[in-house]
């Protein structure tokens, strides 16, 4: 019984190692996180798009996303007014050690998504 469960933990700790060691890896040779260019290349993949039907739709998008993106900045200011107003009614329903564990988690969740959006959190 005590090999066997050796054995599992063995397992586990090599799997995690390696998933530890491979993901980043995986990861950074997937290409682009956000944006025209991984919708593309998803598309791509998926459809098993022709070049000139690449080429076509990566303008479309392009053109597309900036458009996008100029609307998600002017509703930017108020989308960030709802999302504090939220915030502060959360935290009215908490313990002053709970606000305190809310807020460190917003701002690590926030952080997280901002380091993960190219161009310093405008979408592309």
């Amino acid at each position: 019984m005590v090999l066997l469960v050796a054995t599992f933990v063995a397992g586990m700790a090599v799997g995690a190692g390696g998933r530890g060691l491979w993901m980043p890896r995986a990861e950074a040779s997937a290409g682009p996180s956000h944006g025209p260019d991984r919708m593309l290349a998803s598309l791509t993949t998926e459809l098993r798009l022709t070049p000139v039907q690449h080429d076509s739709l990566g303008a479309i998008l392009q053109r597309h996303w900036a458009r996008m993106n100029d609307v998600w900045e002017a509703v930017k200011p108020r989308f960030d007014t709802i999302r504090s107003d939220m915030d502060s009614e959360v935290v009215r329903q908490l313990t002053p050690d709970q606000a305190a564990q809310y807020r460190d988690h917003v701002a690590r969740y926030r952080h997280r998504q901002e380091r993960e959006r190219p161009g310093g959190g405008k979408k592309q």
